[in-house]
């Protein structure tokens, strides 16, 4: 079957053939749904006056089920389409024990001959397609629902097909994804993360296809496909449980709009929806009730990096700490046991006893602390209408319902987080101004104490949420999440690439907010040259990466007399770009500040500045910080201004690693006077 390459291009034309013919039948699908759609639009409209409730209803049901059928028969032809541009790109022959041999072909999605009922493609997420990925030739074996099949796989091979044309075919024995691995990575990048499907190893597949874990923690050096692995896992688990789970069911927290442009083409690219995201600050705005103005992510970190004042750090690291979590659930225990001083209540000439009143609120212990009090009133007016045997009076349930409340020591959970500080005798960590504008290292803790004293019931819906750049999170924000989402988790990102070393987590602080949480820690870096690895790891180095094997140009530094010698000089470099083929320069800031003169100074065509508020990202040359670059990939990578009067303090190195760590084949660092201590070694 297919022995010879000549073999593969002429069965590559007949598979061709059978999509044409599919999409021409999905064609008429499609028209025919569409012409019954109008047809029975066109009736109701003639005939609704003669029709009662119930024709309506029905007719009305009628129409959902024909627009629900041409909808799935419009997706199903976009799919036949996609796969016609690349039909398949892997192959295995697979011959179960006892059986004869099978050629499996692996695709996007799957494609059966309907009429002889024959699977032409599978879908890379099929059973049977793991093991294209999880085995090279020899024995091998999957997992269906009605157990494990054995066998041997005799033959392997790798295709690139382009708009219906084979570019290159291999065959292999050993690692089939080393070569096309290679291929793929040596390519520009463009303004969109590409899916991954032909390339992904066998230890990414384990994760991808994971089914068992609650929670999943992604730790995975800059540059390992973490993100790109954990859309992927989503593509994969909308496929194995599509018929509980919906994209609109998925929720994805991306660290701001760019980023999320960024990968918004992965799954759609795999045939499934786009799913819902959210920035972290949007969340936090959502759980406020829009309540509170408060200072934003990017804002602490800008403050950071302008003016590093020694008491606003210190309120960020306590703040960040397991310590903070720790105390805040030791006051919500002290608040429950001392806050509520139960007193004897006079209804006429009934009383009520100060015993009966706290015995009612311990009662509704799994009840949130505010919440209790208009239930333990109910309780009270229960208690005297069964003590009188009569109906109580408007007067007598207001009075109760003032009396039980004012036993409580406060009713806002603005001046209980207050209340807090003092508690803990550190009054002086709680800054808030006259506008009632929290930092943001106030944010999710007072969120925290706003779920467990009112509680909480938005996020409901969402059966699977997906949490990048991991490391920028702290155990409160983690509390947080664990409370308002109790679906499973997928949670990724990388402890070297914080963007504010005073608030990060690493993997081992998350597990300790999710104490089942499966870890898997990913070292192989796809992104960089050797050489660009090899220089970001004089910044922050990480013993554990392991860069892929793949050559380039070793990075420049390059000093100048003056800034405006620099700003040049980066005139010329980004000149030699334009020439170079490559789709995408990033010229990479400490700050937004820099970041604006830098583009003020070039003032060049279709140079874009990236800021906090940009929506969209372009290929091209791109002007932004380290803060908003972090996730993106360009092609080559200019880093300004790397002096020691720009680069000295922690979050500054921080900043400096992300920033090179974005460079795929070059890397360029300008400075004028001396070079940061970061790089003198």
């Amino acid at each position: 079957m297919n022995a010879t390459e000549q073999e593969e291009r002429e069965y590559l034309e007949v598979i061709k053939e059978k999509l044409a013919l599919a999409i021409r039948r999905g064609d008429d699908a499609v028209k025919q749904f569409s012409d019954e759609l109008r047809q029975k639009k066109e009736y109701i409209h003639e005939h609704q006056s003669g029709m009662d409730d119930a024709d309506m209803v029905a007719a009305g049901q009628s129409i959902n089920r024909m627009a629900f059928t041409g909808e799935a028969a419009v997706a199903r032809k976009r799919k036949l389409l996609k796969l016609a541009q690349s039909p398949y790109f892997g192959r295995i022959d697979f011959t179960p024990q006892g059986q004869a041999t099978m050629p499996v072909y692996i695709g996007v999605h799957s494609f059966t001959d309907e009429r002889q009922r024959q699977g032409l493609i599978y879908d890379w997420r099929a059973p049977i397609s793991s093991m294209f990925y999880d085995f090279e030739l020899g024995d091998a074996a999957f997992t269906t629902p009605s157990g494990e099949v054995q066998g041997t796989i005799d033959l392997k091979r790798q295709y690139k097909i382009r708009d219906g044309r084979m570019e290159f075919l291999i065959e292999n024995d050993v690692n089939i994804h080393d070569d096309v691995l290679q291929r793929e990575l040596a390519k520009s990048s463009d303004d969109k993360m590409k899916n991954i499907v032909a390339t992904i190893q066998r230890d990414q597949n384990a994760v991808i296809r994971n089914e068992t874990a609650s929670v999943m923690v992604i730790q995975g050096v800059a540059g390992s496909g973490k993100t790109s692995i954990a859309l992927h896992r989503l593509a994969f688990l909308l496929y194995r449980y599509r018929d509980t789970i919906a994209a609109k069911d998925l929720l994805i927290i991306s660290p701001n709009k760019v980023f999320a442009d960024y990968i918004s083409n992965v799954l759609p690219e795999l045939g499934e929806e786009h799913i819902p995201e959210l920035g972290m600050d949007e969340l936090a705005a959502d759980l406020l009730g829009n309540q509170y103005p408060f200072q934003t992510f990017f804002e602490q970190v800008s403050a950071l990096l302008e003016n590093h004042e020694p008491a606003f750090i210190e309120r960020i690291r306590f703040k960040s700490s397991f310590e903070f979590l720790s105390q805040l659930n030791q006051y919500l225990l002290h608040v429950e046991n001392h806050y509520f001083t139960a007193a004897e209540l006079r209804v006429g000439p009934l009383r009520i006893p100060a015993a009966f009143l706290l015995e009612r609120f311990k009662a509704y212990h799994r009840v949130p602390l505010l919440k209790r009090l208009p239930l333990v009133a109910e309780d009270v007016r229960t208690y005297v209408r069964d003590a009188t045997r009569r109906k109580l009076t408007g007067q007598e349930k207001a009075t109760i319902g003032e009396a039980v409340p004012r036993m409580f020591k406060f009713h806002q959970v603005l001046d209980l987080y207050r209340d807090f500080y003092r508690w803990i005798g550190k009054p002086g960590l709680f800054r808030i101004d006259h506008r009632m504008h929290l930092e943001y290292a106030d944010v999710f803790a007072f969120i925290y104490l706003r779920i467990r004293l009112e509680g909480l019931t938005a996020y409901e819906h969402v059966k699977h949420l997906l949490v990048d750049e991991m490391q920028d999170y702290t155990p409160v924000q983690y509390a947080v999440l664990s409370r308002v989402f109790g679906c499973r988790k997928t949670i990724l990102g990388d402890v070297s690439q914080t963007v504010n070393p005073y608030s990060a987590s690493s993997a081992e602080a998350i597990e300790r907010v999710f104490p089942q949480a499966e870890v898997v820690r990913l070292y192989r870096s796809y992104r960089s040259t050797v050489e660009i690895t090899a220089f970001a790891q004089r910044i922050t180095p990480n013993p554990h990466i392991i860069p892929l094997e793949r050559h380039g140009q070793a990075p420049v530094i390059a000093r100048f007399g003056s800034k405006d010698e620099e700003l040049k000089a980066i005139q010329e470099l980004i000149a030699t770009f334009q020439r170079s083929g490559n789709n995408s320069l990033g010229i990479i800031c400490k700050t937004l500040r820099q970041a604006r003169q830098v583009h003020e100074a070039l003032k060049a065509p279709g140079v874009h500045l990236l800021t906090e508020e940009s929506t969209t990202f372009k290929e091209g040359v791109v002007i932004t910080t380290a803060h908003l670059a972090k996730g993106l990939e360009f092609d080559e990578v200019i880093v300004p201004f790397a002096s020691a009067h720009t680069y000295k303090t922690e979050v500054d190195k921080s900043m400096l690693y992300v920033a090179c760590t974005r460079a795929m084949h070059q890397l360029t660092l300008t400075y004028s006077k001396d070079i940061t201590p970061f790089l003198s070694a």
